[in-house]
């Protein structure tokens, strides 16, 4: 019940305050469960953009509902805006280096996460997430500033910042950046 809650509360935010509600066509109320939904061949994945960048004709954020099924995870990244996730269901692993302005990521701290818990990740901190609970989705509703993401992806904690590959657009974001969006009336 919190998480529906929860949810309810963010869409309704998010969907509330976009400038232009109606400028592709979708209504200001929608039903989550008629949004799609896809895995971009990662399996385990199961991502819906809420709401978010020129799809819905939002600027500033982008809220995303992503489900992982057990034993997958996020691969080690970092990106140019701020995330803010809050656990609906589920329990995993955050990794996050924190001190990753430096050459390379580092070592990563480790923080267990809940249902109801809430994190945030800062601008350019290299992070995974992982559904480490064998017998349970992990469930969590993203919201991030500034998209749509550019992603730096890192083959382990060590590989220095130059060499992580740029992936931009993020895949759920390519239909996004295919249509342009006016910034002014």
């Amino acid at each position: 019940m919190v998480e529906s809650y929860f949810l309810f509360i963010l869409i309704s935010i998010v969907l509330a305050s976009s400038p232009l509600p109606f400028t592709t066509g979708l209504p200001l109320v929608r039903n989550i469960s008629e949004i799609p939904q896809d895995n971009y061949g990662r399996p385990g994945l199961s991502h819906m953009t809420v709401a978010g960048s020129i799809l819905h004709g939002m600027k500033e954020i982008e809220v995303w509902l992503q489900t992982f099924s057990p034993g997958t995870h996020t691969p080690i990244h970092r990106h140019s805006c701020e995330e803010v996730f809050i656990v609906l269901k589920g329990s995993g692993t955050l990794y996050i280096a924190s001190n990753s302005h430096g050459k390379y990521p580092g070592n990563p701290e480790e923080h267990i996460i809940f249902p109801n818990s809430t994190f945030h990740i800062p601008v350019n901190d290299a992070h995974q997430l992982w559904n480490t609970n064998e017998h349970e989705d992990l469930q969590v509703l993203v919201t991030i500033s500034r998209p749509p993401v550019k992603v730096f992806i890192y083959d382990d904690w060590s590989v220095p910042h130059t060499a992580a590959k740029l992936k931009f657009p993020y895949y759920w974001d390519e239909q996004c950046s295919q249509e342009t969006s006016k910034d002014e009336l």
